[in-house]
């Protein structure tokens, strides 16, 4: 994998300690994704399946995962280049001991101009229902739960660890009382295992205070055996709602947002379609992430990342850290959805990416 200091050099002539920074294709940094953890107690199908990340798999060891003091030097310096918004990570975040404290740390932090950074977390919901009014104490903005079905049959079919539905229910009353919205659910679309659950979960949750997110299901690593063919396009997930519960179209709330966002007619909410593989979103993405142990990856699926930690444990100043990672985003163009059409399913199969669990969603 690609270390940064070979570019860090030069970066430190070109690039500025502080202040906003743009890729090769003129998009800025602004979202820094964290995986805090590679461990999860899901086997969602999708993302971590027990054929591959079964008992004997070897996951990192503790010294190997940065500390909270690397991932909030990391957080900080990345705010000094224009990001506003760390997101949370894993695996599963949640079972990353002492949580709280890290969420704490980064509450502290600033843009440079004095705003607060949005702190979110994404979780598949299972100890959410303990955990949620710690969050919002220690400085949690939001949280966003996976959630693939309702049907406790199906639900536990996508987790694989029998994990029953009412428990995700639970944390997230929990969560919203505890005042973390406005929460997201996102719900992965697979055809032929729990797309015909679409519309009884917008049922659910139309007059609800929760955003139901959508999600194309998505080439991401190579463990899950992707096929095409398995994919719902978001189209036909919107056509499907709008024929029992009609929806408009809605602008986004920020630039570079990943959901399509709609809004029922009748005032009962909202809903989003994330659409990675029919509908890509490339130009405008400017979301960074990091890996439970350091690595920076400019893609949901770049092949490589660039070893931060080692600069970290190897003694560099925040100016170099800083220049390093300048010089990474400087570098970007990566645009792979917009170009996975093109590339034929041997192609696709053959290159190399990064697990979603190793680097979050």
């Amino acid at each position: 994998m690609t270390n940064a200091p070979s570019t860090a050099g030069s970066a430190a002539r070109r690039l500025p300690s502080t202040g906003v920074i743009t890729d090769r294709l003129d998009r800025p940094m602004r979202d820094l994704r964290i995986s805090i953890t590679d461990r999860c107690n899901f086997r969602c199908v999708y993302c971590m399946p027990k054929t591959v990340f079964g008992r004997d798999y070897a996951f990192l060891e503790r010294d190997e995962l940065l500390n909270f003091d690397e991932i909030t030097r990391l957080a900080r310096v990345a705010a000094a280049h224009g990001v506003e918004k760390l997101r949370l990570t894993g695996g599963e975040p949640l079972l990353r001991r002492g949580i709280e404290e890290l969420i704490a740390r980064l509450a502290e932090l600033r843009t440079p101009d004095g705003r607060p950074l949005e702190i979110a977390l994404t979780t598949n919901g299972a100890a959410l229902a303990v955990k949620a009014a710690a969050l919002k104490a220690a400085g949690l903005t939001r949280v966003t739960v996976s959630v693939d079905s309702l049907d406790d049959s199906v639900f536990q079919a996508m987790n694989d660890v029998r994990f029953p539905i009412s428990r995700v229910l639970e944390g997230l009353h929990v969560a919203h009382d505890a005042g973390l919205g406005p929460i997201k659910i996102n719900m992965v679309v697979k055809r032929g295992a729990n797309d015909h659950e679409v519309l009884p979960m917008a049922r659910h949750f139309h007059g609800t205070p929760f955003s139901l997110r959508f999600i194309e299901y998505m080439d991401v690593g190579t463990s899950n055996g992707w096929s095409l063919d398995e994919v719902v396009p978001s189209a036909e997930i919107v056509e499907m709602i709008d024929r029992e519960m009609p929806l408009e179209p809605l602008d986004p709330h920020v630039p570079g947002e990943t959901a399509a966002r709609w809004r029922f007619r009748d005032g009962g909410g909202e809903i989003g379609v994330i659409s990675s593989v029919t509908k890509a979103f490339c130009g405008t993405c400017n979301r960074a992430r990091i890996s439970t142990e350091g690595r920076l990856y400019t893609c949901l699926f770049a092949s490589t990342g660039h070893d931060l930690r080692a600069l970290m444990r190897g003694g560099v100043d925040d100016a170099g850290l800083a220049a390093a990672m300048g010089a990474i985003w400087d570098a970007r163009d990566d645009r792979y959805s917009e170009v996975r059409a093109s590339l034929t399913p041997a192609l696709r199969a053959a290159r190399p990416k990064i697990e979603m669990s190793y680097i979050g969603g």
